[in-house]
Formats: structure tokens, sequence, C-alpha cells
């Protein structure tokens, strides 16, 4: 009885397990297990970069979705969705484009960079000189309408990280030698000024956190420092000559000096005046936080604030999610920051070093601008909050960088892979065989 009894049990758990493995349900979460393993073993490079970036952009969604707010009453039609609609696909090509610049082996940037540099230039001559009735009251044309699509594009964004790469290149190849100002004058010197002299008169925030970037860049890639003198010399010089042609022909360029001076004026005299409005706002909202937030939506100042989804996100999300949500954002940017030291570190090439500070650090650099311009540390600059604020360009442009970097720590785990198989004897023994 006791052996029948043990049998009746042992063919019921079988029919059990039958059924459970052959059911619809359960085929379908095989089906998705598989999927998802599939996904993460196609995903190569800095694990900790991908979980930064993915946690930016999830987190994203929920201050663009209370900011949208403002934009659909301003619209008129009051429909939110659409916004996060927009913002969910803007993120979704952006991380297309992060996975499938990463396959790509970053050697190939090296000779991509030369051929986007004229690519670059004629997209920024066409920017800076057509005619767009949206940006006619300030003059600042930084969008290039893109043919048979219906969107536009900011050429600037694309420019700075070809430029990098580019920056990168030269500095790698000039790693062993003694070179003199001269030699190198054509070679980096003239396209770096050619693409800032374009970015110039409608971005001179974009413009100058672009030169700052080459600086730091030359300067780490051992370029000599009393050349970097001579180019911030030249530099200078060159923005003062702009400075002067723009104040005597005023309708060559209207608008554009006179807002930079007053956003200047404005930060140094500590007077409320209009042209704080924004700002004013902000501050407000970063008081209405506190530490813990008034809470998810609830925020009064996106109400107020003109960019509240873009260049004042900061400001949206401290009030909402207070001091803690603000300090944990900036520690995120910082931990980025880290990690691409990290890469860049391990990285087997110069110029996968070089590569990896030249894309990454305007990252980090332009998150923590645009945090200081929400509680007036700096000026009013324009800049987003990458992978926060809303905007296809600066979303697209973001994840391009970070899937250079992914690249380069993609290429050195692929080496410490074939390090470890080689140092397996079963694996040796394979390969003799």
């Amino acid at each position: 009885m006791k052996i029948e009894e043990d049998n009746l049990k042992k063919q019921l758990e079988n029919y059990k397990q039958y059924n459970y493995n052959n059911s619809p349900l359960w085929g379908d979460v095989r089906r998705t297990n598989g999927l998802m393993q599939t996904l993460f073993n196609n995903i190569k490079g800095d694990r900790l970069i991908w979980a930064i970036a993915a946690l930016l952009a999830i987190f994203s969604f929920l201050p663009v979705y209370s900011a949208a707010s403002n934009l659909a009453y301003i619209s008129g039609n009051g429909d939110t969705f659409n916004y996060f609609i927009k913002h969910f696909v803007h993120l979704f090509l952006g991380f297309s484009i992060m996975y499938g610049v990463h396959k790509i082996p970053y050697r190939y940037f090296r000779g991509l960079s030369m051929v986007m540099i004229p690519v670059i230039l004629v997209l920024l001559f066409i920017t800076m000189f057509q005619s767009n009735p949206s940006e006619s009251l300030t003059n600042a044309k930084r969008w290039i309408s893109v043919p048979f699509v219906g969107f536009t594009f900011q050429t600037s964004t694309l420019a700075s990280v070809v430029l990098m790469v580019y920056v990168a290149r030269y500095l790698s190849k000039i790693k062993d030698r003694i070179v003199t100002f001269n030699e190198t004058i054509i070679p980096l010197w003239l396209p770096v000024f050619l693409v800032l002299a374009l970015i110039l008169p409608a971005n001179f925030s974009t413009a100058a956190i672009m030169f700052t970037m080459v600086m730091a860049l030359a300067f780490l890639g051992g370029y000599p420092i009393k050349y970097l003198g001579l180019i911030v010399i030249t530099g200078v010089a060159a923005f003062s000559i702009f400075i002067l042609v723009a104040k005597a022909f005023p309708d060559a360029m209207p608008n554009r000096v006179d807002t930079w001076m007053n956003r200047i004026e404005s930060f140094t005299n500590g007077e409320v005046t209009e042209a704080d409005y924004q700002i004013e706002k902000a501050k407000i909202a970063i008081a209405s936080g506190g530490i813990q937030g008034v809470g998810p939506g609830k925020s009064i100042q996106k109400n107020f604030l003109p960019q509240s989804s873009s260049d004042f996100i900061y400001a949206i999300i401290v009030e909402e999610y207070g001091l803690i949500g603000g300090l944990i954002l900036m520690l995120l940017y910082l931990l980025l920051l880290f990690r691409i030291v990290i890469v860049s570190h391990k990285a087997e090439t110069l110029f996968g070093k070089l590569l990896v500070i030249g894309v990454g650090l305007p990252i980090v650099f332009q998150a923590l601008i645009n945090m200081a311009v929400a509680v007036e540390l700096f000026p009013v600059t324009g800049q987003t909050l990458p992978l926060i604020s809303s905007g296809g360009t600066s979303i697209w442009m973001t994840c391009l960088a970070i899937g250079i970097i992914l690249s380069v720590s993609a290429k050195r785990q692929e080496i410490k892979e074939q390090e470890e198989n080689l140092d397996n004897p079963l694996e040796i023994l394979s390969e003799t065989i």
C-alpha cells in the first residue's frame, strides 16, 4: 500500500509539472525570460554606467510629465499625455542609439571624426544663416529643420561630440612627438575655432563650454601648457573682437550680445529685475521643496517657469522631491563621473582614454552647470539637464556620448574575458585541439 501511494503521488506531481511547463502562461514567461536574457547578454561595457543612464531616464518621466501641464496649458489643448509619449519616444530612440554605438569598436570613431568635421561645419553654416521665424526675436538660430521628417535638430550638440572625438584623435596621434605650435594650428586648432565661431553668435554658453572642455582635454592629453596659454589668449582676443563688431553693427545680430550682457549684469548686481524672472521663480521652487519636497506632480512654480521641463527642470525636481531628491540626483551624476574616470583609466590605448574623457566630461559638466543656474550660482545659460530634461537632440547626443564610452569599456571587457579564457587550462587545450 505504501509503494502504491508513493507511485500515485509521483504521478500526480509529474502531471502537475507537465501541465505547468506546457501551459500558455508559463510559455510566455519563459519566452520573456529568454528575451531578457538575450538582451542582457548582448549588453556590453560598464554595467554601472548602463544602470545610471537607465535610472536617470526612468526618473525623468516624473518631472517631465509634471512640468508638461504648463506646456499643455500654454499650447491650449490641455493634453499632457502627448508630452509623455514624446519624451518616451525621445528616450527610446536615444537608448537605441546608445545600444547601436556601443557595439561599434571605438577605433572606428577615429576615422569617423575626420569625416564628420566637414559635415558639421556645413550643418552649422546652414543653421547660422537659415531663416527661422520662431527664433527671429532673439536671433538664436540653433536648430535646423530635417526635411521629410518634421522635427528640428540642434546642430551644436552633435558638433560638441564630434569635436571632442576629433581632438582626442589628434592628441593621441602626437603623443610620442615633440610638437611645435605652428604645426598644430591647421590640423587641430583651425577646426576647433571654425566650429566655435559658427556656434558663438547663436549660443554663447555652448561655445564657452566646448572651448573649456577642449582646453581641459588638451591639458590631459599632454599638449604643452605654454601653447595652451597662447590659445586662451587668442580665444579671448577673438571673442573681444566679436563683441566689438556686434556692437558696431547691431543689425547683423540683434539682441544676442545685449542678452548675454543683461544676464551677466543681472547675475552680478544682485538686483531683482524683469530679466531675473525665471531664476527668482526657480529659487522659490527650491525653497518651497524643503527637505522632503511637496510630492510628485504637486509643484506650483512649474506653472510660472517658462522652461520648467528643460532648462529649469532641476528646480521643479527639488520642489517636488526636496533636498533629498536633488542631492540623490547630483550623486548619480558624480557617480557617472567616477565611472567615466575608471573606464578612461582602464582603456588600453591613449585614444581610448582621451575619448572617454572627451565625450564623458561634458555630460557631467553640463549637469552641474544646469544645477548651478537653478540655485543662482551661475548665470542663465540655457543648458539642459542630461537625460532628464525634455528635448530630443539633447537626449540623443547624450546617449551617443555614453554609447562611445560603453564602446571603450566593452573593448576592455572583451580583452579581460580573453585573458581569463587563456588562463583556463581547458580553454588552452581546446584552442590547441
